[in-house]
């Protein structure tokens, strides 16, 4: 995101030399730089212990794919816990553990996605408004439904690697 505007005061913002940053948005009357960014989710490949299936889910809307748990950070809130929270916000699933793998920029939505791989034993899933469906795969049928969800997928080799 590109501020025009000060999100504090609402002054249009100018374009001012920064030290190595270069032209920045800046508020004179905050006296204060607004440095764009990029907005900051979390994308969860879900295994089960022994890693020999995949959750995969398909949202409610958008385009009805196959796809990795995924959701925004909160503010106050690390990443660690947005990734063991979207699970089990959307899936029912608590996470036994979590392991950070690596980031991912998906241009399409201004957004710095932050891949962990997830292990939660199989229990019930109680699904969330935003999910329409949630099944577990095998990784060679995972691989199959990913396709064409390309962070999905590279975040299920990173994964697995």
């Amino acid at each position: 995101m590109t501020f025009a505007f000060c999100p504090h005061c609402g002054a249009a913002l100018v374009e001012k030399p920064i030290g190595d940053e270069g032209l920045v948005p800046y508020c004179e009357s905050c006296a204060r730089p607004h440095f764009s960014f990029s907005y900051a989710c979390v994308i969860c490949c879900v295994f089960d212990p022994a890693k020999e299936q995949v959750l995969l889910i398909r949202q409610s809307y958008g385009e009805k794919r196959y796809v990795c748990v995924a959701g925004y950070v909160k503010q106050g809130e690390t990443i660690e816990e947005t990734a063991a929270r979207e699970v089990l916000e959307e899936t029912g699933l608590t996470a036994s553990s979590l392991r950070y793998v690596r980031s991912y920029y998906y241009p399409k939505r201004d957004q710095l996605m932050f891949g962990f791989a997830v292990q939660a034993a199989k229990s019930d899933i109680c699904l969330s408004c935003e999910v329409e469906e949630a099944q577990w795969f095998s990784v060679a049928e995972a691989r199959e439904r990913l396709r064409e969800a390309k962070i999905a997928a590279q975040l299920l080799e990173d994964a697995l690697r």
